[in-house]
């Protein structure tokens, strides 16, 4: 392809990634840590980064897909990095559209989890894993993306 477009791939990589490890596993730890008094706004906080990183994930998950397409052609669906985009772009839409609104309403239940009822709190904590193992296993795959994409 062209010099810009392998550009904006290497940046498009960078952010996407880099921005998952950032907010995932340093902002958000570091919200809860600090603001440990009042969780209701560390997870409110968190939850705004992790929407806005999602949204980048689309964005630049969008282009590299559209990047390989042009570029590598019907060979691209025997590359590592097409899949791996793919894999990561995919979670990215399942945790936005489904499984982020879903641990947002099971939280808007009213209560602070610590007093939710056993069978919400049970729900709670399974699907705000489930979301959590997703993003591990992206931030995995994004690692993966980096080396080799080199």
């Amino acid at each position: 392809m062209n010099k810009i477009a392998d550009i904006l791939r290497e940046c498009s990589i960078t952010l996407w990634v880099g921005g998952l490890w950032i907010v995932g596993f340093m902002v958000a730890p570091l919200l809860f840590s600090t603001l440990s008094e009042s969780r209701a706004l560390a997870g409110a906080l968190a939850g705004v980064m992790f929407k806005g990183i999602a949204w980048v994930g689309i964005a630049c998950g969008s282009f590299l897909l559209l990047h390989e397409l042009l570029s590598a052609r019907a060979a691209s669906l025997k590359r590592l990095v097409f899949w791996l985009v793919l894999m990561m772009l995919a979670i990215t839409i399942i945790m936005q559209f489904w499984l982020q609104p879903f641990v947002i309403a099971l939280r808007a239940m009213g209560a602070p989890v610590e007093t939710l009822a056993f069978p919400a709190l049970r729900s709670f904590a399974f699907w705000h894993g489930i979301s959590s193992a997703l993003y591990l296993l992206q931030g995995m795959l994004g690692l993966a993306l980096v080396l080799k994409s080199r």
